[in-house]
């Protein structure tokens, strides 16, 4: 059975990411997936990231219990369910992190900063716990919906990014020094381009790596960057993957249907959904949700118009025209003979089946799309077994086109 080597250098990685929230002696800063990490890392805060305590409280499958929580508070039942389930494990004080970890729930932070890049969930989403935790909040709110990074656009977000260093210098009780500004902007720059690269060995076929180990594997991209570990541990990864690609050993013997999942992954159902593809001989070999950490843009020549562009030119703040064309480059890029949409019913931002995509990239390029039903981490908005029938099917029927055209 195939296995990627480098997952036990992973879980020792992300341990310790999470262990060194139990010293109580550094100031903390909550902070959007991608928000400006590598600012607050400048100023020495360990980086704590809700978002991911959120996909945790679903592949751990306990969301469901603390939603309802949440929505007692006021809040609809179809709005993120990151956001539903990380306030109710508060509320309920109740976390994954306490079995794993030891610990009594995320880190007390000094500061919370937020990035509007996403949506506007994550400005309620921190704004409720800095009232309840009597914490400074501050938000960086770029254009959103961009069909062009234009230099208005990267000198607004720009001085954006500059005017939260009052808040963090009075936070961290350090003040602000560009040159490790810099430096934390290097590591990151130079750990995204290793993600980067490890995402792309799945261009080879058999792939060395699916979407569903990416998800894993994207860990420290996520909460460690621009830090020395993330890049050691990506050059680790990556050295794995190439040695395999070199080997011709990959997911399956054999790919006889090579598939790209737009949207968000369906946390609680990770394994299963990995499963069912291998055992009907596709891979799943790129995303867009992966690639989201990829940021070409970073400079530390210029750290705070390269970081404005960088979190302004994610895929998730781009217009519809530039993620249809984005999607169909990464499709022919991964020669993948299809694409699967998630349509995440409380993750509307990150679910790009709702307004016609499918059928004109459909028309655009004769790929194939299947849109599938489901949720981030609510899992009272998916069907296991509607899932498997659509999925099962539209791979047969991807086969059968091959077949044909074969002949």
């Amino acid at each position: 059975m195939y296995k990627i080597e480098s997952t036990k250098q992973l879980k020792e990685v992300m341990g310790n990411y999470f262990l060194g929230m139990k010293d109580t002696s550094r100031k903390v800063a909550w902070c959007t997936s991608v928000g400006p990490a590598e600012l607050l890392r400048s100023f020495g805060f360990e980086v704590h990231f809700p978002e991911n305590h959120g996909a945790l409280l679903g592949a751990s499958r306990m969301a469901g219990d603390f939603i309802p929580e949440t929505i007692k508070l006021g809040y609809s039942d179809d709005i993120c369910s990151y956001l539903t389930a990380d306030i109710g494990s508060y509320v309920k004080k109740q976390t994954p992190l306490t079995a794993h970890y030891g610990l009594n729930g995320p880190p007390k932070p000094d500061l919370i900063v937020y990035s509007t890049n996403q949506c506007r969930e994550v400005q309620d989403w921190f704004t409720w716990f800095g009232r309840e935790l009597g914490v400074p909040v501050v938000g960086i709110h770029p254009p959103r919906h961009l069909d062009e990074i234009t230099p208005e656009v990267i000198t607004d977000v720009a001085d954006q990014f500059k005017s939260i260093i009052p808040a963090c210098e009075r936070a961290s009780g350090k003040k602000f020094d560009i040159d490790r500004f810099r430096e934390t902007l290097r590591l990151s720059k130079e750990a995204t381009d290793l993600w980067k690269k490890v995402l792309w060995t799945a261009t080879n076929s058999p792939s060395p790596i699916s979407f569903f180990d990416a998800t894993i594997h994207m860990g420290p991209i996520v909460v460690l960057r621009g830090t020395q570990i993330a890049k050691n541990y990506y050059t680790t990864l990556l050295s794995e993957l190439q040695q395999n690609v070199k080997m011709g050993i990959g997911l399956l013997e054999k790919e006889r249907c090579r598939l790209y999942w737009d949207g968000m992954p369906i946390w609680g159902k990770l394994r299963p959904l990995s499963e069912l593809f291998l055992q009907n001989h596709s891979a799943v070999v790129a995303s867009t949700y992966c690639n989201s950490w990829v940021f070409d843009a970073f400079d530390e020549k210029e750290p705070f118009e390269s970081s404005a562009r960088a979190y302004s030119e994610i895929f998730i703040n781009r217009s519809e025209r530039v993620k249809q064309a984005k999607l169909i480059e990464l499709v022919k890029d991964f020669r993948a003979d299809g694409i699967i949409f998630h349509d995440a019913k409380t993750c509307a931002n990150n679910s790009n089946s709702r307004f016609g995509m499918p059928q004109r990239i459909t028309e655009q390029t004769g790929i194939p799309c299947l849109v599938v039903e489901g949720d981030l981490v609510d899992l009272r908005f998916y069907s296991e077994g509607q899932t498997i029938t659509k999925i099962e099917t539209f791979i047969e029927q991807i086969e059968s086109a091959k077949e044909v055209m074969a002949n």
